[in-house]
């Protein structure tokens, strides 16, 4: 009986530590980065506050199993932090009803073949048992069991050429799977969708016009069939 009756405290006084924050909505799907060895991915984070009044939080810990190889940064905005060495010093504020777009995670697939899955777990400042989780999961390949690293079941690409580019970009393609749906998608470097393109199964090169885009670095991501295949940098200049 007495077991019981600690077993029941122990929980009463842990459940609230359990709950995670119900005025904070993670919109974004669950972070997926899957590539490569030694390739580098990043991924966009939206975060709702639906409470009446303005909230702070910080990363207080990572939960799960990161290699020793492998590498991430958090970044809000253009301020960035090696989780590392600046795990505390990750802060998102957010205001009444604010949706939050610019928190995006760069994660290194460091040097071998693994996988495995982690929670970024965060805490409001003034109040430890507000908390909301980040789920994330990596599966990191080996580049020598393709034929070619662009080279995929349901088609060929290349890379982006040239690159700098000023003017226009250009890809290079092969479907060969016709019934896939194959399609790239452009964004800025803080995560927002500048542009996108189905490639055509009847053609072979993408030519993409980046004149009107300001100068900076972008992302593009190759998707088939919804699925998101490989992710890459594209630099803009004048």
């Amino acid at each position: 009986m007495n077991k019981i009756f600690k077993l029941f405290t122990w929980l009463m006084l842990s459940l609230p530590f359990m709950v995670e924050a119900q005025d904070i909505r993670v919109l974004s799907e669950n972070l997926e980065f899957v590539g490569d060895i030694g390739s580098s991915q990043r991924k966009s984070i939206l975060i709702q506050n639906e409470s009446d009044r303005a909230k702070t939080f910080y990363l207080k810990n990572i939960r799960g199993s990161i290699g020793s190889s492998q590498n991430m940064k958090i970044c809000v905005g253009e301020q960035c932090f090696d989780v590392k060495r600046d795990l505390a010093k990750v802060k998102l504020t957010m205001e009444p009803g604010e949706i939050i777009t610019d928190v995006y995670v760069e994660f290194s697939l460091g040097i071998a073949e693994t996988r495995g899955s982690f929670d970024l777990f965060f805490v409001n400042v003034d109040n430890i048992r507000d908390a909301f989780l980040v789920e994330a999961q990596y599966d990191v390949t080996n580049p020598e069991r393709k034929v070619d690293e662009f080279d995929y079941e349901a088609l060929s690409l290349s890379d982006v050429y040239p690159n700098p580019s000023n003017r226009v970009a250009h890809f290079d393609y092969l479907i060969k799977n016709r019934s896939a749906v194959a399609k790239i998608s452009i964004n800025s470097f803080i995560g927002n969708p500048v542009a996108e393109y189905e490639l055509d199964p009847e053609r072979t090169t993408l030519q993409v016009n980046v004149s009107d885009l300001n100068p900076g670095v972008y992302f593009y991501t190759l998707f088939v069939d919804n699925k998101n295949i490989v992710t890459k940098k594209l630099v803009v200049k004048k």
